[in-house]
């Protein structure tokens, strides 16, 4: 009951006052799955782009986390190839900081704060993190072009019900597991994030 409440009124909030570049609703009539979306922001090589997240809200939400993961591919340090997050906020302690007053909307500002300011100390794609950290001009050109490639949005002038121009899943799956194939192959990266 209490979970059920609090999601009617992070919802009402989300929808009415939403942070600047986020979004976020329930999927059908099931308040425990949510899609978000994230605006790249300006400044960034994620910038033009819009990344799909999914929001599972765990039976003991507020006690416990949500499970949060980009359906969008993005070449970041801190997000792998299935699209974990590797976030303090995402983890309870001691390895995490999430506490219940916080809530989804904090969570999805403190994602986009990730996407602009990467932290390369605590990886979850070694390789990537170390590009970063010392090949900064490739890791910007490679992360603009993943964004131009998975997060621009065509505009092909087709709306379909209220869903604009947004990929379907299985697409998006499709193409997650042939850039990961294609990573792995390439060298396979160390998993850090605890």
């Amino acid at each position: 009951m209490q979970r059920a409440s609090r999601l009617k009124r992070e919802l009402q909030m989300l929808s009415t006052e939403p942070p600047p570049g986020i979004t976020c609703w329930q999927t059908e009539e099931r308040i425990d799955d949510l899609r978000a979306q994230i605006v790249g922001g300006t400044g960034t090589p994620y910038e033009g782009g819009l990344f799909s997240l999914e929001v599972k809200v765990p039976e003991r939400y507020p006690f416990e986390p949500p499970k949060i993961r980009f359906l969008t591919p993005i070449y970041h340090p801190n997000i792998d190839n299935s699209g974990r997050i590797c976030h303090d906020a995402l983890k309870l302690p001691p390895k995490g900081a999430w506490k219940p007053s916080l809530n989804i909307s904090t969570v999805l500002s403190s994602i986009q704060l990730l996407m602009a300011e990467p932290n390369p100390d605590d990886p979850l794609m070694a390789d990537i993190s170390s590009e970063f950290k010392y090949n900064k001009q490739l890791f910007m050109e490679k992360a603009r072009k993943w964004t131009q490639e998975h997060a621009v949005q065509k505009n092909t002038g087709v709306v379909e019900g209220n869903k604009e121009n947004t990929p379907d899943q299985k697409t998006l799956s499709r193409k997650r597991e042939a850039l990961s194939a294609q990573q792995e192959a390439q060298e396979p990266a160390k998993k850090t994030c605890m």
